[in-house]
């Protein structure tokens, strides 16, 4: 039986309601929905008894965040939207082998429509959001709220209409606003990434207090990882405005797991002295499994208190000096893995006492990252590349530097990894990733999401002919992708000159050293030629399909006769092509070849994962072409087909050529 595809991003709510009810059935009951039509739904209050062992504190009483349009947020969050992406093959580069993207437009709604397509794929996020220092910002959400409803809903008025007082800029709009903007994106972004995926915000003292209460709430207070202190370079405040001049933000990071680990930065001989201790597998230093200083008592966080079995068979809790109840620095599932690897070393003292410590390797001379990055560059750097960049021109303001963004990849991100960036500004991000796979080989991929907000009339940037900040973001990436590939070009093949001099010399010692160093950079060499610097360049927009295809029961038979297509009259193959992916959860990365096969227009993504024909008036030649193929999908339009016979018929034919076939009509 050929499916409809529904070609809209998924009900979130319907899909925790699914979740709720396999694990709490009594929960759910049944309520009418706006159609008055019988739904599943769930008793909220019985649900909040069964999720506490005393009865449920007032409404009004709990510890939380909360502000006016949370609620409306989280709906919005939840809630299916019919947009899609169009590509725009012309503003690409490489774009039928590219695995880069490059997304124009509001980022909660590429959020939404990527939310299948990229479930659970993403290694890391990292993002610069507005900072919210005073000014309205750009995105203007659906539940955005003038100053009049805003106080309305505060009941900061008198009955008279009179304001109780004056509603500035730092009594809560624009809290409330940003809150409402940072929450719902975050809540989305979060289910993009893999259980080890971490993600990076970039924030300053105006919100990092509230941004780090949202994160606790969508990530888990128990995934947070760190707040990154780092050195700006560019003093900002004072004279007269701030008593106290700012040299710094902040870098907040969440994991979506405990289960994460990050990779070292490259230490001097001096920080490596401290690894004392060495084995078969190297030099290291140990470090106590109990927690320290700080929330280091049980009740801090309950599921780190366990006991643990010492060489001896002795049990072991918990405890600190002081003679309270303690916990360890992770959990018992983090324990085990640990001890697998050979990381856990036991040791008695003096008092016969047992003793847990955490090994710490020195492998290759990488160092543990710490929480005050004051060694990476700062932000003048970061403007005077991006001017370079562009021959002298100041297109972009307070652009973050390649070098920061960069050592968030190192400590975080491997070979073949997802990079997500939906604030992508001049696309610093991208940038990074480029330059990083040049220089360790690897082969990451970035998703770079801006809103083409138009760049001031009377600016450089206007005047240079950038009028949007996402034309900004595309030119950068074309000119560092080139810039890159010439420099680490030439870069090893210096080096590999060099070699070449010295193996020349007969008498010269270490020659097979000097052998794999070449082969090495001849790798390099290869792997930057061929180094991925391309983006597919795709658009937001509203669906490709008419409201009779959402909405047919709201249409006479009159009007249904009216279409003879539910397709949009102005959407080409390619927009179909690319709505069809988004809806059957496929990556947008994924290669794609357009062949002509009996006359007709195919499209076959990698390789037979999908094959579709959008083409009016299809016959079966061209049916039995593409089940030839044997692709697990195929999708027609349903134009195609003049009646039920030929539907009918072609699904006869799949099932005795390509049985194993989904077939789907749009």
């Amino acid at each position: 039986m050929m499916e409809k595809l529904k070609m809209q991003t998924p009900n979130l709510v319907d899909k925790n309601v699914e979740q709720i009810a396999k694990i709490f059935p009594e929960v759910i009951t049944e309520i009418k929905d706006k159609d008055g039509n019988q739904i599943k739904g769930i008793d909220f209050d019985l649900l909040k008894q069964k999720l506490s062992n005393v009865l449920v504190e007032d409404e009004n009483e709990r510890y939380r965040l909360d502000w006016p349009g949370k609620k409306a947020s989280l709906l919005k969050a939840n809630t299916p939207i019919t947009k899609t992406l169009r590509p725009v093959i012309e503003e690409s580069v490489n774009f039928g082998k590219t695995e880069n993207l490059y997304i124009e437009g509001d980022n909660f709604e590429v959020l939404k429509i990527l939310q299948e397509s990229y479930l659970g794929t993403v290694k890391m996020i990292c993002i610069d959001p507005p900072y919210n220092t005073g000014k309205d910002f750009i995105y203007k959400d659906d539940f955005k709220k003038s100053a009049d409803e805003y106080e309305e809903e505060l009941g900061i008025t008198n009955e008279e209409g009179g304001k109780l007082f004056k509603n500035t800029d730092t009594n809560g709009r624009f809290h409330s606003d940003w809150l409402s903007m940072m929450y719902e994106r975050l809540a989305i972004a979060r289910d993009l990434l893999k259980d080890d995926g971490i993600v990076f915000i970039s924030i300053d003292d105006n919100e990092v207090h509230n941004l780090s209460r949202i994160c606790d709430e969508i990530f888990g207070e128990d995934n947070f990882v760190a707040q990154i202190t780092r050195a700006t370079g560019t003093p900002t405040g004072g004279g007269g405005a701030k008593p106290i001049v700012n040299e710094l933000d902040y870098l907040l990071i969440y994991s979506k797991s405990e289960s994460v680990f990050f990779s070292g930065t490259n230490m001097t001989e001096k920080e490596a002295s401290i690894y004392d201790k060495e084995d078969e597998w190297g030099r290291y230093l140990i470090r106590p499994l109990r927690r320290t200083g700080g929330e280091d008592r049980r009740e801090d966080r309950p599921t780190m208190f366990y006991s643990l079995i010492s060489p001896d068979g002795t049990e072991v809790f918990p405890k600190a000096p002081a003679g309270y109840e303690s916990r360890w620095i992770c959990g018992k599932d983090k324990y085990e893995e640990l001890k697998k690897i050979n990381l856990i070393e036991w040791k008695k003292t003096e008092n016969n006492e047992w003793i847990v410590y955490q090994k710490f390797y020195l492998e290759g001379r990488l160092k543990q990252p710490g929480n005050l990055w004051n060694d990476v560059e700062g932000n003048k750097k970061a403007t005077r590349d991006v001017r370079e960049l562009f021959e002298g021109k100041k297109v972009f303001d307070f652009p973050k530097p390649v070098g920061f963004i960069k050592k968030t990849l190192q400590i975080s991100t491997s070979s073949n990894d997802v990079i997500l960036d939906f604030f992508s500004g001049s696309a610093t991000t991208a940038h990074a990733v480029m330059q990083i796979n040049a220089e360790d080989s690897g082969n990451r991929k970035f998703i770079m999401v801006q809103l083409p907000e138009n760049t001031e009339e009377e600016s450089e940037t206007y005047k240079a002919g950038y009028k949007t900040i996402s034309e900004i973001g595309k030119e950068r990436i074309r000119r560092a992708g080139k810039k890159i590939k010439e420099e680490y070009l030439e870069k090893y093949e210096k080096e590999l000159a060099k070699i070449d001099k010295e193996l020349e010399q007969d008498s010269l010692e270490g020659k097979e050293e000097l052998k794999e160093q070449k082969a090495e950079l001849e790798t390099k060499i290869e792997h930057v030629k061929n180094l991925d610097t391309g983006f597919r360049v795709y658009k937001t927009d509203t669906s490709n399909m008419k409201d009779v295809f959402y909405h047919p029961k709201e249409l006479t038979q009159q009007q249904l006769s009216a279409f003879e297509s539910n397709i949009k009259e102005d959407r080409t193959p390619e927009d179909l092509l690319t709505q069809v992916i988004l809806d059957l959860g496929l990556e947008l990365s994924l290669s794609i070849e357009k062949k002509e096969m009996l006359g007709n227009n195919v499209f076959v993504v990698q390789e037979n994962a999908l094959v579709a024909c959008f083409d009016d008036n299809i016959d079966f030649g061209i049916v039995d072409k593409i089940a030839e193929l044997k692709p697990l999908k195929v999708v027609f339009k349903d134009a195609s087909f003049k009646d039920d016979k030929d539907r009918i018929n072609v699904e006869e034919r799949f099932k005795r050529l390509s049985p194993e076939t989904i077939i789907s009509v749009i």
